[in-house]
């Protein structure tokens, strides 16, 4: 049976989910048929706030580190994120030339916020969660969240089947997901949270310590090269979708609602899988099966066909989003969990702002068939990391063992 703080972060994370849907899944396109946006403009969309994230990850962190109580902090951050919306709604009334320049600003800028908001609810729901029940829990709440996610994306779709190159439709999915922000705000501060009072072992710059756990410093390698190649491509896809496929609206919603209703159902197989074997051997299982993805979309710009390689995508990335968060709290320890959780972000959108970009030159440069194939090899790399995390880790808990 759930708890309370379980059912409310459900709840939660279901007006989130469909407040990004709602927006952030139709910046690429809205970017490309209203602001004109160039292919280097559209990997800034992936890439610019994950700098602005990687400026304000260690800030945020020690802000929230200070704290007896994080909850109001947190949700004041997401409404500040979200009433950025306003802005975005805005954009059209900018003069032609320098459209898409300010909606990457304003994209980049609600990173700032947001950044508070991602690393101060990671550290609140891993003090909510107990052990024994984190690897259950995110694994129904995910399932739950695609549901909503997969819903609200199919009726996304429907009304704006004949919409694409429509400002205003644009205008009123931005201001819908503003009030879906709200129902976030009010949700986060339903959230019962114990006070940690202030103490000697909070400090106000980073513990570096955290290097030096072998666990998880091998995790920050292997999740951060899988990462890289997974994220260098997400500009390419976009490019891909609109520009050679042609996918309108209508049908960037259904690789969504593929891609999400696959995961709906995968969540507790890579759940049960984990339980089984282990987190990290999982993850060389998935980062595989991600591999397949780039290579298997450029052999054809068919959007019946795209819409299966979207299927099969969404059954390798719900093991990538559940088992990877579950690794990140698995190898961090207890004591020093919100800056290795701060460190892995800080490094994370480091990653993720070079990764795009690394990938909009490899367009450019390579044609997009070579690129995709050059990104599926390299995903095959990220999985033998995986596998050589594994068996260290394992070498070091023997040896450990052998020790006591």
């Amino acid at each position: 049976m759930r708890t309370y703080n379980e059912k409310i972060s459900i709840y939660h994370g279901m007006v989130s989910i469909i407040a990004v849907n709602l927006a952030g899944n139709f910046y690429p396109i809205f970017a490309i048929s209203i602001l004109g946006a160039t292919n280097y403009q559209v990997g800034l969309i992936s890439s610019l706030p994950p700098l602005i994230a990687l400026l304000m990850t260690i800030p945020a962190a020690i802000l929230l580190n200070r704290l007896e109580t994080q909850k109001k902090t947190v949700a004041m951050a997401v409404l500040w994120t979200r009433l950025l919306f306003l802005l975005l709604i805005g954009v059209v009334y900018i003069s032609s030339p320098y459209q898409a320049w300010a909606f990457l600003i304003i994209i980049a800028f609600m990173n700032v916020p947001a950044t508070v908001s991602n690393i101060g609810w990671q550290t609140l729901i891993s003090g909510m969660i107990k052990d024994e029940r984190r690897g259950a829990f995110f694994s129904d709440r995910n399932r739950l969240l695609t549901i909503a996610g997969m819903v609200s994306t199919l009726v996304i779709g429907i009304i704006m089947k004949n919409q694409t190159n429509n400002a205003t439709a644009y205008q009123w999915l931005f201001f819908t997901a503003l009030l879906f922000g709200l129902g976030e705000v009010y949700f986060l501060m339903k959230h019962k949270e114990k006070t940690q009072p202030s103490t000697s072992t909070k400090k106000s710059s980073m513990d570096w310590s955290i290097f030096k756990d072998h666990g998880y410093k091998w995790f920050l390698i292997a999740a951060l090269c899988f990462n890289f190649t997974w994220q260098m491509s997400w500009g390419i896809f976009n490019i891909y979708n609109v520009r050679f496929a042609e996918a309108t609206i209508l049908w960037i919603s259904i690789f969504s609602v593929a891609n999400q209703l696959v995961q709906i159902f995968t969540f507790p197989l890579w759940k049960r899988w984990a339980e089984q074997k282990s987190n990290t051997l999982m993850l060389v299982w998935a980062a595989l099966g991600m591999a397949l993805v780039p290579f298997l979309t450029v052999l054809s710009t068919n959007l019946y066909y795209l819409t299966i390689v979207n299927a099969i995508s969404g059954f390798f990335i719900s093991g990538v989003v559940l088992l990877l968060f579950n690794l990140l709290l698995e190898q961090s320890p207890s004591e020093t969990r919100t800056y290795c959780i701060t460190s892995y972000n800080v490094l994370l959108s480091f990653v993720a702002f070079i990764a795009p970009q690394i990938g909009i030159i490899l367009l450019e440069g390579l044609g997009i068939q070579k690129s995709m194939e050059l990104n599926s090899i390299l995903r095959i790399v990220s999985a033998f990391v995986f596998l050589l995390m594994y068996y260290q880790t394992r070498k070091n808990t023997k040896a450990v063992l052998f020790k006591n």
